[in-house]
């Protein structure tokens, strides 16, 4: 018999899936390849468009709680910061201190529950300067989960590489990839996936 694992993937519209025809995004992406891989599991996608870091704080622990109950294997995949580093009257609209602070206390709070995390990183849009501050939130966020011993999946800098991803970028709306961007960001994504599911 297959043990109850239950993913709560949670994040902003990257999460949701913002942009992909197909309606995935890369959580349904991941959880859709563990199934065929012979790792069933129940996947809820918990992401919510234009959301910082500070707005999935007020609301994941509600969310999370009742699709993760005692007795099954319950883990969490989070991921934000992109609209962290949006500007708003010259200020980003979190500022990265608080960005980092608020994963820190996020990590934590899953720590005190038992739920096992994987973070994965900001990715990039179409706004060099954007994406300036994304890739400084990101080194910090890295540096965050080390010093917890929770796996961090670098993805900011190999997308703003990835001529698929940018393009696919471009020719959205300027932030959100579609299908063939969002096979990109699972591909880099999986094999940390597949590691951390595995234990």
């Amino acid at each position: 018999m297959n043990a109850d694992v239950r993913v709560c993937f949670v994040g902003d519209s990257f999460v949701a899936g913002v942009g992909d025809p197909r309606c995935l995004g890369w959580p349904g992406r991941l959880a859709a390849m563990s199934h065929a891989e012979g790792m069933p599991l129940t996947a809820y996608n918990l992401g919510v468009r234009r959301q910082t870091s500070a707005e999935v704080r007020g609301r994941w622990l509600a969310e999370c709680g009742p699709r993760l109950p005692e007795g099954v294997d319950a883990r969490i995949v989070l991921s934000f910061g992109v609209n962290d580093a949006m500007q708003d009257n010259g200020r980003p609209r979190v500022d990265p201190d608080e960005s980092v602070a608020t994963a820190a206390k996020l990590l934590e709070q899953a720590g005190e529950r038992g739920w096992r995390v994987l973070m994965v990183a900001p990715p990039p849009i179409d706004d060099a300067d954007h994406n300036i501050r994304t890739a400084a939130l990101d080194e910090r966020l890295a540096r965050t989960c080390a010093l917890t011993g929770v796996p961090y999946v670098r993805v900011h800098q190999q997308l703003r590489e990835n001529g698929r991803w940018m393009a696919e970028v471009r020719a959205g709306d300027g932030a959100h990839p579609g299908a063939a961007g969002y096979d990109e960001i699972t591909a880099l994504i999986a094999p940390q996936w597949r590691d951390w599911l595995s234990h």
